[in-house]
């Protein structure tokens, strides 16, 4: 298969890249999974269902996550030291709480259980979300040739809204910036944006597969199989790597 590769900008004051939660806490990885940029992706093109042929085809092509963090020049000799990441923002959700569950209305707005009925008690559900505050990513994206100009196209007039992980994740900066027919082009053109931006530099990278001895390996289950009602996933091998 030919394949391209898509530079995507993810930038936003918050972000949220779930790969195992579930109920009432919803954690955040500290980089983009790729379930997440695939959603993002088939959210672009107005792909909605299941979509397990599209799926397949991308399933196995690579990933590579670049995370960029603020220097600051040091007060006398000019140098350049990291700031500090700001830790992830906690967001409290109380869902379904204060509502009269004798109103008609209101009582649309308490949570049911999964037969209809009222739950016991007030039905309110407690959940903790997690976010990162004022991250910057650059992603390569691996896809086939062909479809390159259509993911372009869709990210540049996205069908559905996207979002970098939740909804209310807006980003803040143009998402596509250009299609390269290697990966080192593609991570060479995020570089100068970075640049561009000021006081920007890498924090670490997130590879695909086991590609460094000197990295961390992780196994997350973040290759979409099937989205829709019933999502389902696989398992990948990633390895992080600090610029320190």
């Amino acid at each position: 298969m030919n394949t391209s590769f898509l530079l995507l900008w993810l930038e936003a004051p918050l972000q949220s890249w779930g790969a195992d939660s579930k109920f009432g806490r919803r954690d955040s990885l500290y980089f983009p999974t790729k379930s997440g940029v695939t959603g993002l992706l088939l959210c672009a093109l107005g792909a909605s269902g299941e979509q397990k042929d599209l799926l397949a085809r991308l399933a196995d092509l690579r990933q590579t996550v670049v995370s960029y963090m603020r220097v600051k020049k040091g007060k006398e000799d000019g140098s350049m030291e990291k700031v500090g990441k700001e830790p992830l923002l906690m967001d409290f959700h109380m869902i379904g709480s204060g509502y009269d569950d004798s109103n008609p209305w209101e009582t649309l707005l308490i949570p049911k259980k999964s037969d209809g009925k009222k739950p016991v008690g007030t039905g309110t559900k407690m959940t903790y979300r997690y976010y990162l505050q004022d991250a910057k990513f650059a992603v390569v994206l691996e896809v086939p040739s062909e479809l390159a100009a259509v993911f372009a196209e869709a990210l540049q007039n996205p069908v559905y809204d996207v979002y970098l992980g939740r909804k209310n994740c807006v980003p803040t900066d143009f998402m596509y910036r250009g299609t390269f027919g290697s990966e080192n082009l593609a991570l060479s053109k995020a570089s100068e944006i970075a640049q561009e931006k000021d006081f920007l530099v890498e924090d670490f990278r997130v590879l695909h597969g086991e590609q460094s001895d000197d990295g961390y390996v992780m196994t997350l289950n973040d290759i979409p199989v099937q989205f829709g009602e019933i999502k389902r996933y696989r398992d990948r091998r990633v390895t992080v790597i600090s610029n320190e």
